[in-house]
């Protein structure tokens, strides 16, 4: 373990948080950015010079290039990128309302993507740095009732399936961190609620909602945040930066399931796939083999 310098997105709680505390206990420094200046005084008061932070919502793409600018020039040399800030809004697609539609697609997928945009020039002119991004493991499988979040998860593994390889020749690592039901605030305070439309009260998203009044058992959450803040951190620490993270048993018995059925379904439907190709191409196929 080396101590790095490190910029986070989205401090205030959660894996943020966790990560923030535990870098700065480890003697670490972090950039640190957060909706509310005030979330901040506790840590600063306590490490000093080694944190930095800012006031930031990452929905706000001129004021991101600004933080992001002063964070490059006020600490220097910036180890790891961990873009963090995001929320989950839940419910069926037609209840939410366009508002809440276009802030969870700001926030979660134009917000990483432009923090990506932004941080990328500044890591290649320094000679590469690494990228932690949070997703989830609703990136790579998907639950009723939280189509839009997942929307956003999807998207933004596709923005990095291709960005990483963009930028790995100038020495930036990049790793998705697939995090599975957590006890952090996901499905408490830090949630949107889409309005209730009683179409859907006898199905999973009023079951949801049931579930989040307390009406019936919770949802399992067996992953630990200060587990998974520390697995984030020691993947910086190796070498070359892992592609995915997943965290969690629920996550790896989910994704594993999913992966396999999908996988399942696309062998069925290998002729079909061929019998679509030109007539030319088969046959200089063919001549190949």
């Amino acid at each position: 373990m080396t101590n790095k310098t490190w910029l986070i997105t989205g401090t205030s709680s959660g894996f943020g948080r966790q990560l923030t505390e535990q870098l700065l206990a480890r003697g670490d420094r972090v950039g640190a950015t957060v909706r509310n200046a005030a979330a901040m005084d506790s840590l600063a008061a306590t490490y000093g010079p080694l944190l930095w932070h800012a006031e930031l919502d990452v929905t706000d793409t001129t004021r991101m290039r600004k933080v992001v600018e002063q964070a490059f020039a006020d600490l220097g040399h910036i180890d790891v990128v961990v873009s963090n800030a995001g929320y989950g809004l839940l419910g069926a697609a037609e209840e939410a309302s366009d508002d809440q539609i276009d802030r969870q697609i700001a926030t979660n997928l134009t917000g990483s993507i432009q923090l990506a945009r932004a941080v990328i020039p500044h890591l290649r002119a320094q000679g590469g740095g690494r990228i932690i991004q949070l997703s989830s493991m609703g990136g790579q499988i998907a639950l009723p009732a939280l189509s839009l979040y997942h929307a956003t998860k999807w998207g933004i593994e596709g923005f990095w399936e291709s960005t990483a390889a963009d930028i790995a020749p100038f020495g930036i690592g990049v790793t998705l961190v697939e995090p599975g039901g957590a006890r952090t605030e996901f499905a408490g305070g830090s949630a949107d609620l889409a309005k209730p439309m009683p179409e859907y009260a006898d199905h999973a998203p009023g079951r949801l909602r049931r579930t989040l009044a307390g009406e019936t058992p919770a949802l399992p959450s067996p992953g630990d945040p200060a587990k998974i803040a520390a697995a984030i951190i020691a993947s910086a620490d190796q070498d070359e930066a892992p592609k995915r993270l997943t965290l969690g048993s629920d996550a790896y018995e989910l994704v594993t399931a999913g992966l396999r059925e999908r996988l399942t379904a696309l062998e069925a439907a290998k002729d079909l796939a061929y019998s679509t190709d030109a007539d030319d191409f088969t046959e200089a196929r063919a001549n190949e083999n």
